[in-house]
């Protein structure tokens, strides 16, 4: 009998992992993580999830990252009763994003609503709240790395060490079907063979069905960034906005990347290779998680230097708003780390309003930047961005920081999935744009690891049936609704257009010679939306 699949979620795009197995005696699913990015997509965190939750017996939690973790809270608030199974590390880390997301998303909703009611709409109830989230975390059962557990019934899994970030695993699934077992692995976020602080990625060898992989950087063969080389790069810019008297910005991922650029930043200091600044760590999310990778520090590559980095007296948390507000205000040289990482939500908006018009403002980027976020337009040289209804011009210095990803590249996906061989079924590429899983396609196809009909990249909610031994087959049959226009999933939307459209008239406007030019203009506008 064969086991079936729906592909629920980060389906050609790097957001929203989740996976719902279907074995003869149960229900489990793999992740059950939140859509980010552009309006359309994260639309689908609101839907109603194309299973029914009551009926999932068990879940597997491969991280804490909010794009694989963020709706296990309405998961619950929508009728799940059973376990959420991860190791210690990722349940202590979800101890503190899924109530900040909760709590995010109560205070946009009542933003939201007061704007609603002026404009005479609907009022709208947030996806979850951080009571809900508090509720969850009941829920949470921890497992050690290596150890088979029985999560439901006919099924059994172990975790394995993904490398990525503090507590990550690819989790190893074998299904009774009663005529043999099914092997299935997921591999979750890998790391990549350099990564700052955690330990190479691992995994089981051979005897794999069907392997389901994530290919963020699929199509990226990223130079080998040795730490020093990182820290030198981040060095320069600190060393740019000191000669400026300007603000360096860090957007950070609250999770691993605040705790890595603090300790390189402290580093470089004891070390004298920047000059000395205050580090204000601007996310009270980041110093929860903070604690947490304290408590967790012998897991670590170098736990005690980043102990010894988080007590250095040049790191201050900002925890009260106020006084988020009134940094953000202040000038002369000093570092902000603000969250989010991708600029979407979070202080570091508020900071790059204030700072972005500024030529002696430095901003680093030093995490992925999906389409569609305001760090990949700021990545790929917005002139002007919109932040909170505000056109902004673009005069500060923009950097990439290669070698902060926890993601492995191309050719490090690649030797990962050629050390779990031999694979006897299939290979699923998700958690990964368009381009990255053609690029990694590319990389798999001709290594003997499966035949081009055994390589799938699914689109949102498509579902499959996998045997012992076979190549996938699609179900066109499967239980469970259906969302619309899969294939348009993270790609930019209306929302997106009408942005650049809104930045595109400001500019417009701006340069025009004369009032009669810009009433001229005005008027064409007019027109144009009168023969709509």
């Amino acid at each position: 009998m064969a086991i079936g699949l729906k592909v629920c979620g980060a389906a050609r795009t790097v957001t929203g992992l989740c996976l719902l197995f279907e074995a003869p005696r149960a229900r489990i699913l793999v992740d059950c993580g939140m859509f980010q990015g552009p309006k359309t997509l994260k639309a689908l965190n609101y839907e109603p999830f194309p299973f029914e939750p009551g009926a999932i017996d068990s879940v597997l939690l491969t991280h804490a990252h909010i794009d694989h973790s963020g709706l296990l809270p309405r998961l619950v608030k929508l009728g799940y009763r059973g376990r959420i199974h991860c190791t210690e590390a990722t349940r202590d880390l979800c101890s503190c994003l899924l109530p900040d997301a909760g709590h995010i998303q109560e205070t946009e909703v009542e933003q939201l609503n007061r704007r609603n009611r002026r404009r005479g709409r609907e009022p709208v109830a947030p996806i979850y709240t951080a009571q809900d989230a508090e509720r969850t975390l009941r829920s949470f059962d921890p497992v050690t790395y290596g150890e088979w557990i029985n999560p439901a019934e006919g099924i059994r899994a172990r975790f394995w060490n993904a490398g990525h970030m503090l507590g990550s695993a690819s989790i190893e699934l074998e299904f009774d079907t009663g005529d043999g077992p099914v092997r299935v692995l997921v591999s979750g976020d890998i790391g990549p063979d350099l990564g700052p602080m955690q330990r190479d990625p691992e995994g089981p060898t051979g005897g794999i069905d069907h392997l389901i992989v994530e290919s963020t950087y699929g199509d990226e063969d990223r130079p080998a960034i040795a730490p020093a080389a990182r820290r030198a790069a981040l060095g320069e810019l600190v060393r740019s906005a000191a000669r400026q008297c300007g603000t360096m910005l860090v957007p950070v991922f609250a999770v691993e990347r605040a705790q890595e650029v603090m300790l390189d930043l402290v580093t470089l200091m004891r070390t004298g290779q920047v000059p000395e600044a205050d580090i204000h760590l601007d996310s009270p999310l980041s110093n929860r998680a903070t604690r947490v990778f304290a408590q967790h520090a012998a897991m670590l590559e170098d736990g005690a230097a980043l102990l010894a980095a988080l007590a250095d007296p040049r790191l201050h948390e900002v925890e009260d708003a106020q006084q988020s507000m009134r940094l953000a205000r202040q000038e002369g040289f000093r570092i902000v780390l603000a969250g989010s990482g991708m600029c979407e939500a979070g202080r570091i908006r508020a900071h790059l309003q204030s700072k972005l018009w500024d030529p002696r403002t430095v901003v680093a980027l030093v995490g992925f930047q999906a389409t569609g976020t305001l760090g990949r337009l700021l990545q790929d040289g917005a002139a002007q961005v919109r932040i909170r209804g505000e056109t902004v011009r673009v005069a500060a210095r923009i950097a990439l920081v290669e070698g902060y990803s926890g993601h492995a590249d191309g050719p490090e996906l690649g030797r990962w999935i050629v050390a779990r061989g031999p694979v006897r079924g299939g290979v699923f590429l998700v958690h990964g744009e368009e381009t990255a899983i053609d690029g990694l396609a590319k990389r798999v196809l001709g290594r003997g690891i499966v035949p081009e009909a055994a390589l799938v990249s699914p689109v949102l909610d498509e579902a499959f049936r996998l045997s012992p031994g076979r190549a996938p087959e699609r179900d066109a049959g499967a239980s469970g609704r259906r969302r619309e226009q899969p294939e348009r999933v993270g790609h930019p939307d209306w929302h997106n257009e009408r942005a650049a459209l809104l930045l595109g008239i400001d500019e417009a406007i701006e340069q025009a010679g004369d009032d009669r030019t810009r009433a001229a203009l005005l008027e064409r506008l007019r027109r144009a939306l009168e023969d709509r």
